[in-house]
């Protein structure tokens, strides 16, 4: 495996860019996720470290190799695809194989890898089917086969979970996350998806616009988010925001008040987990809809002028129905400027 480096990447087509000067060092063996709403850059991102798209200015490095001017087949990087990408009239084995057979790989060492890999993703007893045989998780474990013999210094992945249902997700991240643990791959991978990218990462880049909002572990995206908008992108449900005006020290909203050290507009983020909703005393609030998840609910509140979003366990609140007042409360706040968008320390 290799380490990657992004010196100043930018992309443009034509006069229209969509990447501004996109800089991170990826590590050696870290799986790193980009994240983003449609059309952020992420996927061009992705398609520039392949080398299927030429970058406009910078520096791209795997490894030690400035890369910038590489055809993709002389990268060393495997990418899998959204749609998996398999040759229809070729079984499991001769798609896994046909990348080292294209470079003259000896029969003995393709046998051996591609072995390998369909012991390692459980694909042994499927590998004399056409991809037609097989259903969508298959395909794409057979996707991912074919990049893992080839052995590639760096695995690019492109929302390749997007096409499975929700139970089939679930299983492929706990098989991706296991894969990334047994190779020790540098991985990048894009997803759309908040729960692929908080658990299979080690670092998640948030893209928008083409710029790089925050670079971190999902632990610090989630905690101390650097903007508005990393605030609102990561955590689902998403957090509820509030507009109050700072002074004195301290913001009030709606009854909940939280020191600031700033004054003027502000935003005050609330996530659902750091809600607490109770049947006493404090700033009260209607319920709208109640969302049964089990163990735990999903209550929408009318609270003042706002609507927030609070999680709560089914054991403690009891049965809520639409209309019923509740009281709410706080754990943690987190402020952002009103016109810049930054987090307010």
């Amino acid at each position: 495996m290799a380490t990657l480096r992004l010196d100043g990447v930018r992309k443009s087509y034509g006069d229209v860019p969509v990447l501004h000067t996109v800089s991170m060092d990826v590590a050696d063996g870290e799986f790193l996720v980009l994240v983003g709403p449609s059309g952020c850059g992420k996927s061009t991102l992705l398609r520039c470290i392949a080398g299927l798209e030429d970058i406009s200015a910078g520096d791209l490095h795997i490894g030690e190799r400035r890369v910038n001017d590489l055809a993709p087949r002389d990268r060393d990087v495997a990418m899998v695809f959204q749609s998996y990408a398999l040759y229809p009239h070729m079984t499991v084995r001769e798609n896994m194989a046909f990348g080292l057979r294209v470079r003259g790989a000896p029969e003995e060492e393709i046998t051996r890898l591609v072995n390998q890999a369909a012991e390692m993703l459980a694909l042994g007893s499927y590998l004399d089917r056409l991809p037609k045989a097989l259903s969508g998780g298959q395909r794409q474990r057979v996707a991912i086969g074919r990049a893992i013999v080839r052995r590639p210094k760096v695995f690019l992945f492109d929302e390749p979970l997007s096409n499975l249902d929700a139970a089939l997700r679930g299983q492929m991240r706990v098989e991706l996350k296991r894969l990334h643990r047994d190779l020790n791959a540098t991985i990048v991978y894009v997803t759309h998806d908040q729960v692929e990218a908080m658990t299979l990462a080690d670092r998640i880049l948030v893209l928008n616009g083409g710029l790089v909002q925050q670079l971190g572990t999902p632990a610090e995206l989630f905690d101390t988010p650097a903007n508005r908008f990393v605030a609102g992108f990561i955590g689902s449900p998403a957090m509820n925001f509030l507009k109050g005006n700072a002074q004195g020290g301290q913001v009030t909203v709606e009854g909940l008040s939280f020191p600031c050290q700033t004054s003027g507009e502000v935003e005050v983020g609330l996530r659902p987990n750091d809600l607490v909703l109770s049947h006493g005393a404090g700033p009260q609030a209607t319920v709208d809809v109640v969302e049964h998840l089990g163990w735990e609910m999903l209550v929408h509140l009318q609270l003042g002028a706002h609507r927030l979003a609070a999680r709560a366990e089914t054991a403690v609140m009891g049965s809520l129905k639409p209309g019923d007042k509740v009281a709410v409360a706080a754990e943690r706040a987190h402020l952002f400027s009103a016109s810049s968008g930054l987090r307010v320390q």
